[in-house]
């Protein structure tokens, strides 16, 4: 990579924009169809380099990252000609007669820098995103997951147009290089620490971000729930992928005096999930590294260790591991594990758990068990994060009618769904006067000398008062609007003429036309 040109690569995708290769409703679909014909026929090779990356296994890396993008690609090419519609908004006495309406329109040229985690998904989700709201993008996927980054460096000029969507693999360096020139939008997925690091290149340009970070999401386990139901939801969500999930719950809270039941829950969720040995399960996956491997096994040094604890450096196996009393300062309790390391911390009260979260970072996700669903709903209320779930764990991700992003220190910005149609475009107002020569007649007032009279009609037609509640208020109106129609019925020819003198006949009711 020593000869990666950072500013040719950048000028390459904004002239592609700029050419309009990926504005129209045309172009954006054929891009879409390209994407998703080279899952179609690839599925199997994504899978097999996830696993060579990850050891992830087939069912994790198909249903939860394949499948999640393919479920955006064809939402957003069953949705996008409605998405990209102007959309109509009223106007005043200043703008009457004019054509007002808002329009989401591309942002232009975009960075999208991927994790290693889920190598595919967090690539291929904000890649679509960019394709359906019409940009170009550069994609960098992490060089931790090389193997699925070498995949895309094969695929994408077979299927895509390279232009429009160059691959660029390396390491920081690269990495580096493209974060000093200037882009119009950058989707960054990963730590917080590189996180800063994106937005201060970012803000040279006054280019906008969306961070996916992370942190530590809790999951408070309450004595009132069930247990069983709830550790093995927890397991599952802890454990997946190895523990290398931005949302896996980090730590539990609970009362001292469920240590033991719970404890024994885990135990049982483990051996239900993994088995007796779970390095010799293909369900379980593997750290992704060697300097990961020794960050997490670390957590580990000093603490109560109640379940698993093995260590297999040369195959990068840490065993689902659960530590009880974990103190307030230890650093699996204050630093993010990204492993499979499950804490569990004792607090007595509610009201001490929502105190804890609130006076940390914010986190991506934030977890509550109970059978009492008032206290779920005080976490939900009382607390701030990037989602929250009562007794349940992860699954908000797959909802695409639902944001997935952070809030303060894990992240700014959401996507999934429409978001991110929505978080790549502009939404931007349009107005255009079609009758110069009738509307400026009407809208006189607005230049001076400003006359007492041109005041008080001001004042009249644009001041605006509170919505008024109440059974009077609603048979007022009511009776009011009874009124104009009879009116309307009886003066509908002049009415039409109206609308069609100032252009929005199209707005006429359809019984008044006639």
């Amino acid at each position: 990579m020593a000869t990666f040109d950072a500013k040719a690569v950048v000028e390459r995708g904004r002239a592609a924009f700029r050419a309009g290769k990926t504005r129209s409703y045309e172009a954006r679909m054929k891009h879409l169809k390209d994407c998703y014909r080279m899952i179609q026929e690839h599925r199997q090779d994504f899978i097999d380099a996830i696993h060579k990356d990850l050891k992830k296994p087939a069912f994790e890396s198909n249903a939860y990252e394949i499948m999640m993008a393919e479920k955006d690609i064809v939402q957003f090419m069953n949705e996008l000609e409605d998405w990209i519609k102007p959309m109509n908004v009223p106007t005043d006495i200043m703008t009457v007669g004019k054509v007002a309406y808002n329009v989401w329109e591309p942002l232009g040229l975009s960075l999208i820098i991927g994790a290693w985690n889920y190598p595919f998904q967090l690539v291929i989700e904000p890649l679509v995103a960019a394709m359906v709201a019409g940009n170009t993008a550069i994609i960098k996927p992490s060089e931790l997951a090389m193997e699925t980054a070498l995949l895309y460096e094969k695929l994408f000029p077979q299927y895509l147009d390279n232009d429009c969507y160059q691959v660029v693999n390396g390491e920081v360096k690269v990495t580096t290089q493209l974060l000093e020139q200037k882009f119009d939008h950058i989707l960054y997925t990963g730590s917080g620490v590189v996180g800063r690091i994106v937005m201060g290149a970012a803000a040279k340009h006054l280019t906008p971000v969306t961070l996916e970070l992370g942190g530590k999401s809790p999951c408070y386990i309450d004595s009132d729930c069930d247990i069983v139901t709830s550790v093995r939801r927890v397991t599952w969500g802890r454990f997946m992928n190895c523990g290398q999930t931005c949302v896996a719950p980090d730590y539990v809270i609970c009362h001292s005096r469920d240590n033991e039941r719970i404890v024994k829950a885990f135990r049982s969720a483990v051996k239900e999930l993994y088995g007796e040995d779970p390095q010799q399960n293909p369900a379980y996956a593997r750290i992704v590294n060697q300097r990961h491997f020794k960050r997490i096994a670390a957590l580990m040094d000093g603490q109560n260790v109640v379940i698993g604890g093995q260590t297999d450096e040369s195959d990068l196996y840490i065993a689902p591991t659960v530590i009880l009393n974990a103190s307030e300062t230890a650093k699996c309790m204050t630093e993010e594990i990204f492993g499979p390391i499950l804490p569990i911390f004792n607090l007595d009260t509610v009201d001490q758990a929502i105190d804890f979260i609130n006076d940390r970072d914010k986190p991506l996700a934030l977890y509550a068990f109970s059978n009492n669903l008032k206290t779920v709903q005080r976490f939900a209320d009382e607390t701030s994060s990037g989602a929250f779930l009562g007794n349940d764990v992860i699954i908000h991700a797959a909802i695409d009618s639902m944001p997935f992003g952070g809030v303060g220190g894990s992240g700014q910005g959401s996507y999934h769904g429409k978001f991110s149609f929505e978080v790549f475009s502009h939404k931007k107002p349009v107005l255009i006067d079609k009758h110069m020569w009738l509307t400026e007649k009407a809208q006189g007032m607005r230049y001076p000398p400003y006359t007492p009279r041109k005041t008080q009609i001001t004042q009249f037609f644009l001041k605006k008062s509170p919505k008024r509640k109440g059974f009077f208020y609603t048979f007022l109106k009511l009776t009011l609007i009874g009124f104009l129609l009879a009116v309307v019925c009886k003066e509908r020819r002049r009415l039409a003429v109206v609308f069609r003198a100032f252009g929005v006949e199209k707005y006429l009711p359809s019984a008044l036309k006639q």
